[in-house]
């Protein structure tokens, strides 16, 4: 895949990048070069190899799907100017 002149303004345009007419040159050939490098990176063969997390081998951390409420409730609305039962009071707006 090639990338011309026309398309790198139309981009920038979709961007909303200002793109003056020798930048937009010079961007040609910078994404060019990019897509190039993916190309090849699309010609590796990767069959048989697993996703890695990182690239020494180890576990992610996981914790229990629970649900909760964080036990948290009172230290939540501990500096509220009013609260019952940790709910929020506001005052009433529409009557």
């Amino acid at each position: 895949m090639s990338v011309d002149l026309q398309t790198v303004k139309r981009v920038a345009r979709l961007a909303r990048i200002a793109v003056s007419e020798e930048d937009a040159e010079r961007m040609t050939g910078e994404l060019n070069a990019i897509l190039g490098f993916v190309e090849q990176l699309n010609e590796v063969d990767m069959s048989g190899v697993e996703p890695m997390t990182s690239v020494t081998p180890m576990e992610m951390k996981k914790r229990q799907d629970v649900v909760a409420d964080g036990s948290k409730a009172a230290d939540i609305v501990a500096n509220a100017p009013a609260t019952e039962e940790n709910f929020f009071l506001v005052p009433k707006v529409v009557e």
